[in-house]
């Protein structure tokens, strides 16, 4: 089955794995947030995206998941 194929490729259990992609998610999402509020605003959340869109990528590098699949 192609979620257990996954999770065993990236070593998580569901609930390691729903957290993570969670946390990634919404994180995401706050940042497209802030984008918004920066497009109307422009003085407003001027790096915040860009800085949470590399934070991400740090830390999904640090984790070894930077191997091309989706989270």
């Amino acid at each position: 089955m192609s979620l257990t194929r996954h999770l065993d490729d990236v070593g998580e259990t569901y609930g390691e794995h729903f957290a993570h992609a969670g946390g990634y998610g919404v994180s995401l999402i706050l940042a497209g947030l802030a984008c918004l509020v920066h497009a109307a605003l422009p003085f407003i959340f001027e790096r915040t995206a860009s800085l949470r869109v590399q934070k991400l990528h740090a830390h999904m590098a640090s984790r070894g998941r930077m191997d091309g699949q989706v989270a």
